[in-house]
């Protein structure tokens, strides 16, 4: 019998999400059978997801048409579609989420993209959210912009179980992790129960190699100086991701070891787990599970899209490396400010912020207007 490397990370303590959902799946048995037997233990998705579900699948055209019959908006109806699926989800991982006494078996749903810098209208719509898909086990995405994290903190206060999404650089995941604590002291203040409550910080990977290594292709078009300048930026290509990741979990052992932390833990608060996102290789060069095998760690969760869940239960090496080689991640990080290298981190993570957030509001729209495409086919004459 072949060995499920899937179960065999969660072992080591790590949560294995998948970064799919779609209404094929749950209703063809397959999401059931993912989590009941190859070990997923909670989901994903963002408007490129659904997109990529609704757009040219007929199996939503029943209610897109109850939706038409109902007089509903275009955004309505997308609503009622994704909702419907979401609660769904949840309650495929019911079983998870209480066996594992709500620490695991949660689905993520993202607010709107369009409104990533406005924080009284995520407040409103992470409110929304919970109360109109009615799980415990859901919980709602706010990206970790500036507007997001105050959103952030008043969500957690009201009892919102937040998904704190487009983490790039160390010094965001640690304001994110305050956001969190300091919307837990709310509750607390108000003598309210805090470990009904969950959030995870979702840390993304590929898109800051993606980004580095074309700032390196582009210095060597323009010529570089000498030998040693090329050895240096080749020995950092396709590694900063996973070094800015070690790092960033040394920051949160310093978090949940904190005698602010130690107060709520012993309120009852649940830790808020670092989440691995954006973990498909998108260089052929580089291993299709380099950012699972080399983030195995306990207390943690990686998401993966459904052909990295394939290529790692095929083939992964699965042991704890989250830990190892923390000395030399803090070194390639700092070697960026080599002269010879000379790439800024901060600029390149505030590009990627950006880039994220157009990459989820180019879908959104997207969706909007294909839906809309839908509903003027499936409307009577």
């Amino acid at each position: 019998m072949a060995t499920n490397h899937i179960h065999q990370i969660k072992q080591h303590g790590q949560s294995i999400w998948m970064d799919n959902l779609n209404r094929e799946i749950i209703q063809s048995g397959e999401l059931q059978n993912l989590v009941e037997n190859q070990g997923i233990s909670g989901i994903t998705s963002n408007p490129t997801i659904f997109e990529q579900a609704i757009a040219n699948n007929p199996i939503y055209d029943p209610d897109i048409q109850a939706g038409i019959r109902a007089g509903l908006p275009t955004y309505q109806i997308y609503e009622n579609l994704v909702f419907a699926d979401i609660r769904n989800a949840c309650d495929i991982l019911r079983p998870v989420y209480q066996a594992s006494r709500r620490l695991d078996g949660y689905v993520s749903i993202e607010i709107p993209p369009t409104i990533a810098h406005e924080t009284q209208a995520s407040i409103a719509e992470a409110r929304r959210y919970s109360q109109e898909i009615g799980r415990e086990n859901l919980l709602v995405k706010i990206p970790g912009t500036p507007a997001g994290l105050p959103a952030v903190e008043q969500a957690i206060s009201e009892g919102i179980n937040i998904n704190i999404t487009l983490l790039f650089s160390v010094d965001s995941y640690i304001k994110t992790a305050e956001a969190y604590m300091a919307g837990l002291e709310k509750r607390a203040a108000q003598n309210q129960d805090l470990s009904q409550i969950a959030s995870v910080a979702s840390f993304f990977l590929s898109r800051i190699d993606t980004n580095i290594d074309a700032k390196i292709e582009a210095k060597m078009k323009r010529g570089l100086d000498d030998i040693t300048q090329e050895a240096k930026l080749q020995a950092i290509r396709g590694k900063i991701a996973i070094a800015n990741a070690k790092i960033a979990y040394q920051e949160y052992k310093k978090i949940i070891h904190s005698q602010r932390w130690q107060t709520l833990a012993a309120k009852g608060a649940n830790q808020q787990k670092l989440l691995w996102a954006s973990t498909s290789t998108k260089n052929p060069l580089y291993s299709d599970v380099m950012y699972v095998e080399e983030l195995i760690g306990p207390d943690t969760i990686n998401t993966l899209p459904p052909a990295t869940i394939a290529a790692c239960a095929d083939h992964c090496q699965v042991a704890n490396r989250l830990e190892t080689g923390v000395e030399e991640a803090h070194q390639l990080i700092e070697s960026l400010k080599d002269p010879d290298i000379n790439i800024d981190l901060n600029i390149v993570m505030d590009e990627l912020l950006k880039e994220g957030i157009d990459k989820f509001v180019k879908p959104y729209q997207s969706l909007m207007n294909s839906l809309e495409n839908k509903i003027r086919l499936l409307s009577p004459v």
